[in-house]
C-alpha cells in the first residue's frame, strides 16, 4: 500500500477501479472507430495531463500560443473553461486582438490566456471543440489550434500530443478518480508523443522521474522545464506600481491563492528570495468573497505582513474586491529546457498539416 494513501482514498479504490474501467472502454471505442475523431482542417497541438488539479500547463499553452503567433501563424486556443457560469454556451473570449467576455463567462485560465496574448491568439470556450473549430476556421481563419487539457479529448485528431506531468506530485497517491488524481492510469503515458516535466527544480528527483517515464511512454522526447516569476501586478489599485524586483516590496509579505498545486507557488516564492510570514490556502478554483479578503487580511497582519501576494491566475476574481494591504499578482513564465529542440518538434508537427 502507497503510504500516502488515506482511509478515505481506500475506500474509493473500487470506484477508482470502475472509472478505470470506464476510460479503458471510452478509448477502445474511440481506437475501433466506433466514435467518431474529427478532423479540424488546421494543425493541432493538444497539450494535456494525466492528473487533476494544476501541472503548469496553461503556461506552456501561452508560451506554445505565443512563439508560432509571432511566426505569422493565426492561432486559436480551444478550451472548456472550467467554472465558467454557463459551461454550455460557447464564449469567444478573445478575436485575437481584443477581450471580448469576462471571468464569470469564461473561467479564470482562458481569460489569462486572453490578456497574457492580446494581439497574438484568439480563445474559444466551448465543451464542443470540433464546432468551436469550424466556427474559428471560417471566422478568424485559424490555421493552429492549441487544444487546452486535451489529452483526454478523443473526438479530436491532434498532430502533436503533448502530456505535462508535474515533477513535484506527478502521479498523486497513485489511484485514479476519486481515489487519487489520476485521471488514466499511467500506462497511457504511451499515446503521448512527447512529455514535458513541469517544476523540476530537484534535479535527483526530476532524474528519478524522467527514467520512470521512460520506461512506460516508449520512444517520445522528454523535455524538462521550470517556473520563473516574471514581476508583480497590482490587483485592484491603479495606484500601486509594477513591481519587477522583490527588494522593492520593503515589507514582510503573505501569500494566499486557490490552485491544484499551492505549495509549488509558495515554494517557487521563497527560491525568488521572498520572506514569506504567512500563508493562505484555498481550494482549486475558488470563487473569492469580500469576507475572504477580510480574512486573509486579518490574518496576514497578525503575522507582521505589509503586503500580499496571490496567483496571476486568479487575479481576475480579485479585481472587483477591497484591499487594505497591498496587493499583488504574481506572473508566471516556463522555461523549458532543450527550447530549440521542443519548437522544431512542433514546428514539424504544424508544417506536416499546413504546408
Amino acid at each position: 500500500m502507497n503510504p500516502r494513501t488515506s482511509p478515505i482514498a481506500l475506500a474509493l479504490t473500487p470506484l477508482g477501479g470502475l472509472y478505470g474501467i470506464v476510460m479503458k472502454a471510452r478509448r477502445a471505442l474511440y481506437s475501433a472507430g466506433r466514435l467518431p475523431v474529427h478532423q479540424l482542417g488546421a494543425a493541432v497541438i493538444s497539450v494535456g495531463n494525466l492528473t487533476t488539479g494544476g501541472t503548469g500547463k496553461t503556461p506552456l499553452v501561452e508560451w506554445i500560443a505565443g512563439e508560432f503567433a509571432r511566426k505569422g501563424r493565426r492561432v486559436c486556443i480551444l478550451t472548456r473553461g472550467y467554472g465558467r457560469r454557463n459551461a454550455g454556451a460557447r464564449v469567444i473570449v478573445s478575436d485575437g486582438n481584443q477581450i471580448l467576455s469576462d471571468s464569470e463567462s469564461t473561467g479564470d485560465e482562458p481569460l489569462l490566456l486572453a490578456e497574457r496574448l492580446q494581439g497574438s491568439a484568439a480563445v474559444i470556450c466551448d465543451t464542443d471543440r470540433v464546432a468551436a473549430a469550424r466556427w474559428a476556421r471560417e471566422n478568424f481563419k485559424s490555421d493552429v489550434f492549441i487544444l487546452d487539457d486535451g489529452f483526454q479529448h478523443l473526438r479530436v485528431a491532434r498532430d502533436l500530443n503533448i502530456l505535462t506531468i508535474d515533477a513535484t506530485n506527478p502521479w498523486g497517491n497513485g489511484q485514479l478518480l476519486p481515489a487519487g488524481i489520476l485521471r488514466e492510469s499511467r500506462s497511457e503515458l504511451v499515446r503521448a508523443d512527447c512529455v514535458v516535466i513541469t517544476r523540476a527544480d530537484d534535479l535527483i528527483a526530476t532524474k528519478a522521474l524522467r527514467q520512470e517515464i521512460a520506461a512506460q511512454a516508449g520512444d517520445g522526447p522528454i523535455f524538462v522545464s521550470r517556473m520563473n516569476l516574471r514581476g508583480l501586478r497590482p490587483v485592484a489599485s491603479e495606484s500601486q506600481a509594477l513591481i519587477t524586483d522583490e527588494k522593492d516590496l520593503g515589507s514582510p509579505v503573505a501569500a494566499f491563492c486557490g490552485i491544484g498545486n499551492p505549495e509549488s507557488f509558495f515554494s517557487l516564492l521563497r527560491r525568488r528570495g521572498y520572506q514569506l510570514c504567512h500563508t493562505e490556502v484555498f481550494r482549486d478554483h475558488h470563487r473569492y468573497t469580500q469576507s475572504d479578503i477580510n480574512h486573509i487580511e486579518a490574518r496576514s497582519t497578525t503575522h507582521g505582513a505589509g503586503i500580499l501576494l496571490t496567483t496571476a491566475k486568479y487575479e481576475v476574481k480579485l479585481r472587483s474586491l477591497k484591499f487594505e494591504l497591498p496587493c499583488y499578482a504574481a506572473g508566471i513564465a516556463i522555461e523549458i529546457d532543450q527550447q530549440d529542440e521542443f519548437r522544431t518538434l512542433i514546428e514539424a508537427a504544424i508544417r506536416k498539416t499546413t504546408s
